[in-house]
């Protein structure tokens, strides 16, 4: 019998239940899909999962005697054909646990009218979203108990990677991963992008995991630091699925018990704890599917954001005369990550100083951000704005100088990204489309009474509202 495989976002081959279960039989098919939700992705995103998909298809064929197929059009559309030509009557995934993605599957069950059913895999997150709910049967709502609860439970051990796959013969041509351009619309960007762009693909992230870990002594002190490398940088390999969070917890838990000093058990329990937030950001998406568009808070529907405006356009060009927020703004639009002190600066100073709707914040980091995802992009944006669950009050505001001060103290992250002389300032300016006219010089920094007015604005915005 011959099963299909479709790939979502689980580019990998170790701890995928969904290619385990489809390479128990004897045939499969792999196909990955570029469908309406893929092309309505941002295009860093895009971007990101072509290489992952290029990746992923250059070892398939190593391990296989076959290739993956790759397919332009809609899942509804090309499964139930597939199936019917293979005779196949199972076809496995990992689910990717959005509205968007729900919507999309169940597309193509409707399709199917029964001739196979969709099996889907818990691949994406630590848990079931089943497994970890509060006392009430609803979803936490605050870290610290979530946190305790999902230590609690336990996370399972991660599956050995798939060692046979067969794949079956007579199938339709399909595209050549290595002449995709999922991403068009990055024009002259997709050229600077590959220059900063780290290796793509499973073995680049399990080496990624090993190299962090080896040094990771120092993370609860640096991980603040923009302008070290002291973080893991896994979070796009997990954003397309090319490492699995379980795996990151295996693998992790074992390098603390082979730790001798109580320091470097602990930093690698500090680095769990941000994998779960990724585990909690889910835990809320999956409770409430509009988080990137509603405010968590209803309260705060009403709240008076600022639209699309002049503050909006200086901020996201990178002009905003605050260094710290220019300077993250131009890495994350020449290497399409950014730092997580800084994007949470950024968030801040747009949704507080700026009093601009975080939802603005929400949908440009979701086009220039390479780890997209939607969950914790939505979360850490309504956790700035104040709008959130376990969010930042409102009236905590990032004083951006005193930030600088504190993490970036000998202004090299800064000199990196706003210094004429530097390549990469030179290369932000390689990106820009033309129509943006962003001048070459730098705007006059904002002075620290217009930061502070900025802040009391922010407050007396804020008690307005809330006497309402």
């Amino acid at each position: 019998m011959t099963a299909i495989f479709w790939l979502s976002r689980d580019f990998r081959f170790a701890d995928n239940s969904a290619l385990t279960a489809a390479a128990d039989h004897d045939l499969l098919v792999a196909v990955f899909f570029i469908d309406r939700q893929l092309r309505e992705q941002g295009a860093a995103s895009r971007w990101r999962v072509q290489r992952a998909v290029q990746a992923f298809a250059k070892e398939f064929s190593r391990r296989s005697d076959g290739r993956l197929l790759i397919l332009d059009g809609e899942p509804e559309e090309h499964l139930p054909r597939l199936c019917k030509d293979l005779s196949a009557t199972e076809i496995y995934q990992s689910d990717w646990p959005c509205a968007v993605m729900r919507k999309v599957q169940d597309g193509v069950i409707a399709r199917l009218e029964g001739q196979a059913q969709l099996i889907l895999h818990q691949g994406h997150l630590l848990l079931h979203p089943r497994q970890i709910r509060a006392a009430g049967g609803g979803a936490y709502r605050v870290f610290t108990p979530f946190l305790r609860a999902l230590r609690r439970i336990g996370v399972e051990r991660p599956l050995p990677e798939v060692s046979r796959i067969r794949v079956a013969t007579g199938l339709p041509q399909g595209l050549d991963p290595e002449s995709l351009n999922l991403a068009p619309d990055l024009h002259g960007g997709a050229p600077i992008l590959e220059q900063y762009a780290l290796p793509a693909g499973e073995k680049a992230a399990l080496a990624r995991l090993d190299t962090f870990l080896a040094t990771c002594g120092t993370y609860p002190d640096l991980r603040d630091r923009p302008d070290r490398d002291a973080t893991s940088g896994l979070s796009e390999h997990l954003a397309v699925g090319e490492i699995s969070p379980r795996t990151i917890w295996a693998i992790a838990i074992a390098s603390a018990h082979a730790q001798e000093a109580k320091a470097d058990r602990e930093a690698v329990q500090k680095f769990l704890s941000e994998v779960a937030w990724r585990e909690f950001a889910w835990h809320l998406l999956i409770d409430f599917p509009a988080m990137a568009t509603r405010p968590w808070r209803n309260e705060w529907k009403d709240f008076p954001w600022q639209g699309r405006g002049e503050d909006f356009d200086a901020w996201s060009q990178a002009r905003t005369g605050v260094p710290l927020v220019d300077a993250g703004l131009r890495e994350m639009r020449v290497t399409g990550r950014m730092h997580n002190r800084v994007r949470m600066l950024c968030a801040s100073y747009l949704t507080k100083h700026l009093l601009t709707d975080w939802r603005l914040g929400e949908a440009f980091f979701a086009d220039s951000l390479t780890d997209w995802d939607p969950a914790s992009n939505a979360m850490n944006w309504q956790w700035s704005a104040g709008s959130g669950p376990d969010a930042t009050p409102f009236f905590r505001i990032f004083n951006p100088e005193r930030q600088a001060q504190l993490f970036d103290p000998d202004g090299a992250y800064r000199h990196r990204w706003l210094s004429a002389e530097s390549h990469d300032a030179k290369a932000y300016f390689a990106t820009l489309p033309s129509r943006w006219r962003v001048p070459r010089d730098y705007p006059d920094p904002v002075d620290a009474d217009t930061l502070k007015g900025g802040r009391e604005r922010a407050l007396a915005a804020w008690s307005e509202f809330r006497a309402e």
